[in-house]
C-alpha cells in the first residue's frame, strides 16, 4: 500500500494536475488526461480476441498479453497512466474512396496510397522525445517540492501496453466499431503516448460512445476485416497484410487492396467524426518524399538503397525493401493495364521467390483483363 499523503502533498499533487494541461499543449501534444491502472474490461477483450485468432501471425500479441493487462509489470509502483494525443492529419483535401476500390489523396490517378500516419516522420520518435521532456516536468516539479517518488516511464506503442484501453478511461475519446479511438472534436487521426507515474494524480473522466447506429466504417471495409462491431480480424485486414505480415498476401484479398501499399485509411475516412479531424501542427508529420502523390510506378522504380535511404526515421521502414515490392506488384496488379505497368512488372522479376509470386498474379490480371 502506498504511503498517506499528508494535506500539502495532495495540494500539490492539485495543483499538478492543473499544469498539466497548460505542460502538454506546449510540447504539441492536443490533449491529456489520466487514468487509473484497472482496465480490466480491456484486457477481456484482449484476452477473447485471442482466442479467435484474430491476432495472425502477431504471436508478439499472445506472449505480452499478461504484460498488457498489468501496468506494474512494465513499471513498478504505477498507480496511473497519463495518456496523450497528437493530431496528424496533414493538410490539403481529405482522401477519399473511388467505386474503382481506390484511394484518391491527391490530384494524380495513378497515385499509391500510403496510410496517413505514416506519410511523415516515424511518430514513436516524435511522441517519445516530448513525453520524456513532460516526464522531466513533473519529475523536477514535484522534487522541488519535497515529493519522492520512483521516476516514470514514457511509451509510444513501444512496449505492451493497452493504449486505446486506457486513453479511452482517460477521457480521451471512445473506442469506435473500427476499433480506432475516436474524439468527438477531433475524429481519430492522432497518435496516442503513455506516461506511467506513481503519483497518485486526479483521473479524469471518462466520455461516452458517440458511434450510435452508424455502421459506414463495417460497410466500407474493402476485406471484411471488421467482422462485427468493435470487432477486427487483423488476418482480413489491409494494414496487417502491408506492414505485418511477412509471407504472401493472400490471394482473394489482393484485388480489394487496390492501390493501398502501406496501411489503409478507409474505416477513418468514412467515419462522420473524421468531419472534426485538425491539421496538424507538427512538421515532422508532413508528407515527405512526395509520398503523397507519388504514381505506384515511380515508388516500384526505388532501389534498395533509395527505399532505406527515403523511409530513414519512417514508419515504413518496418515493412522491409522486399515488403515495399510485394505491395507494390499488387497494387500495380490493380492499376489501369499499360505497356509501362506490365514492363515494369516483368523487369522487377528475379529478386525473390516471394516478389516473383506476386508479380506473376500481377502480369496474370493485366493478361485477363485485355484478353476480356
Amino acid at each position: 500500500m502506498p504511503p498517506e499523503l499528508t494535506p500539502q502533498t495532495r495540494a500539490h499533487l492539485t495543483e499538478l494536475s492543473t499544469l498539466l494541461a497548460d505542460w502538454a499543449r506546449n510540447l504539441g501534444f492536443d490533449q491529456i488526461g489520466v487514468a487509473d491502472t484497472n482496465i480490466d474490461d480491456h484486457s477481456a477483450r484482449l484476452s477473447n480476441w485471442l482466442a479467435e485468432g484474430f491476432h495472425g501471425e502477431m504471436a508478439y500479441m499472445a506472449k505480452q498479453a499478461h504484460l498488457r493487462a498489468n501496468p506494474g509489470s512494465l513499471h513498478a509502483a504505477t498507480q496511473r497512466v497519463i495518456s496523450v494525443r497528437m493530431d496528424y492529419s496533414p493538410a490539403g483535401a481529405p482522401p477519399r474512396l473511388t467505386n474503382a476500390n481506390t484511394v484518391i489523396a491527391s490530384d494524380r490517378a495513378d497515385a499509391a496510397y500510403t496510410a496517413r500516419y505514416a506519410l511523415g516522420r516515424d511518430y514513436h520518435k516524435v511522441l517519445r522525445k516530448r513525453l520524456a521532456t513532460l516526464q522531466g516536468q513533473i519529475e523536477n516539479w514535484v522534487y522541488e517540492r519535497g515529493i519522492v517518488v520512483p521516476g516514470g516511464r514514457v511509451f509510444t506503442d513501444s512496449a505492451p501496453v493497452l493504449e486505446r484501453g486506457f486513453a479511452e478511461k482517460a477521457g480521451l475519446g471512445w473506442i469506435g466499431k473500427n476499433t480506432m479511438l475516436i474524439n468527438r472534436n477531433a475524429g481519430s487521426y492522432f497518435f496516442l503516448g503513455e506516461l506511467f507515474t506513481a503519483l497518485p494524480l486526479a483521473t479524469t473522466a471518462a466520455t461516452s460512445n458517440h458511434c450510435g447506429s452508424c455502421s459506414a466504417c463495417i460497410e466500407v471495409c474493402p476485406t471484411g476485416a471488421i467482422v462485427a462491431p468493435y470487432q477486427l480480424d487483423a488476418r482480413r485486414c489491409i494494414s496487417y497484410f502491408t506492414i505485418e505480415l511477412k509471407g504472401a498476401i493472400p490471394i482473394e484479398y489482393r484485388r480489394a487492396m487496390g492501390n493501398r501499399i502501406f496501411g489503409c485509411d478507409d474505416c477513418q475516412i468514412v467515419c462522420p467524426w473524421n468531419r472534426y479531424a485538425k491539421v496538424t501542427t507538427i512538421d515532422d508529420f508532413l508528407p515527405r518524399n512526395q509520398l503523397d502523390t507519388s504514381s505506384m510506378l515511380a515508388l516500384f522504380a526505388w532501389s534498395e538503397e533509395a527505399f532505406l535511404a527515403r523511409t530513414a526515421g519512417s514508419a515504413i521502414r518496418r515493412t522491409g525493401y522486399d515488403g515495399w515490392l510485394r505491395n507494390l506488384a499488387v497494387a500495380l496488379g490493380n492499376a489501369p493495364t499499360g505497356a509501362d505497368v506490365v514492363a515494369a512488372l516483368a523487369r522487377r522479376k528475379g529478386r525473390s521467390d516471394l516478389i516473383d509470386e506476386h508479380i506473376d498474379w500481377a502480369l496474370a490480371e493485366h493478361a485477363e483483363r485485355k484478353s476480356s
